[in-house]
């Protein structure tokens, strides 16, 4: 089977590169739109630092981030004798992009037979809708997509995932609510290997149970069967973040980090808020890199995060 990898054209990229811009006008516009003002000054003060490091914390960046960053631009623009406001300005960015790392390879892209991804996340968060828009993002590039419905305790959550496969134009795999999720996922794998001849399966799963359930001990066994079925699956495991919610994502991001690995983050509704910020506490206080984020309402509205794009966005 002829396996094609995730390349963008350059007209693509350059796409991407408007939409983060444009999706982050509201940071910008927010107390992001202070950072390129607190470097116009003839010199840099002390104040120079209280205003950065309010500003950071008012865009949402968090206390114990801000403190990272700050004092890592104040090392080097001493060690390295700066004393243009703009020179520091520089500097700032340069650790920013530092901070955030570089956008390495992803599993996900790897050449094999079936890659699996977990999407895990809250209810609300606009897990399924990013599913939807990654299904057709990789299938526009020539991928075979297949769904799980694997989010069985919610009553609307297994239709709503159908729904959204037959506007993408890919087959789910479904069973009614409450069943067994991860028979739900056992029986999607045998489907992409033998009847739909997939190469790339997006299981979704459960963002909230009943009280009698434990939710990350379902999410365990939903990994466990992926794993026992294809070699080293799940590949990614793709944790949904709410980027209106600021530092609330932080400590939901932690509660799934501690049951599942996760590999990566897709950021949602980045340009309806001006906390835009939160992409560097998830990056320093969770070490998990932001690998998409959602960029508006229209299924083609999700872009592979650049980090450099990101940055230079937030002074443009």
């Amino acid at each position: 089977m002829a396996l094609r990898l995730f390349r963008r054209s350059t007209e693509e990229q350059q796409a991407d590169e408007q939409r983060i811009h444009d999706s982050l006008e509201k940071t910008r516009g927010g107390m992001f739109g202070r950072l390129g003002n607190i470097f116009q000054a003839n010199e840099i003060t002390e104040q120079t630092w209280d205003e950065l490091e309010e500003t950071l914390i008012m865009g949402d960046v968090g206390i114990e981030t801000t403190e990272v960053l700050v004092a890592r631009v104040q090392q080097r623009v001493s060690k390295e004798g700066i004393k243009r406001p703009a020179d520091a300005q520089a500097v700032l960015k340069q650790e920013m992009l530092a901070m955030l790392g570089g956008s390495d390879a992803m599993e996900i892209d790897e050449p094999r037979l079936l890659t699996v991804v977990l999407v895990v996340g809250v209810n609300g968060s606009g897990k399924t809708t990013s599913i939807a828009k990654l299904a057709k993002l990789y299938k526009d590039h020539g991928r075979k997509v297949v769904l799980a419905a694997a989010d069985t305790f919610r009553a609307a959550a297994v239709h709503q995932l159908q729904i959204w496969g037959e506007r993408v134009g890919v087959d789910v795999i479904a069973q009614g609510q409450g069943a067994d999720p991860g028979a739900v996922v056992f029986d999607a794998i045998r489907a992409c290997q033998e009847t739909r001849k997939a190469d790339l399966l997006i299981i979704d799963t459960a963002g909230r149970l009943h009280t009698k359930f434990n939710l990350m001990k379902e999410l365990e066994k939903v990994r466990n069967v992926a794993s026992r079925q294809v070699h080293k699956a799940p590949h990614e495991t793709f944790l949904i973040l709410d980027a209106s919610t600021g530092q609330n994502a932080l400590s939901q991001a932690r509660h799934f980090k501690e049951a599942v690995k996760v590999t990566g983050v897709i950021l949602t509704k980045l340009d309806g808020t001006a906390k835009g910020g939160i992409v560097f506490a998830i990056a320093q206080e969770l070490g998990v890199p932001v690998r998409f984020v959602g960029t508006g309402e229209r299924m083609t509205d999700i872009a592979p995060f650049d980090p450099k794009i990101f940055v230079d966005s937030l002074f443009a």
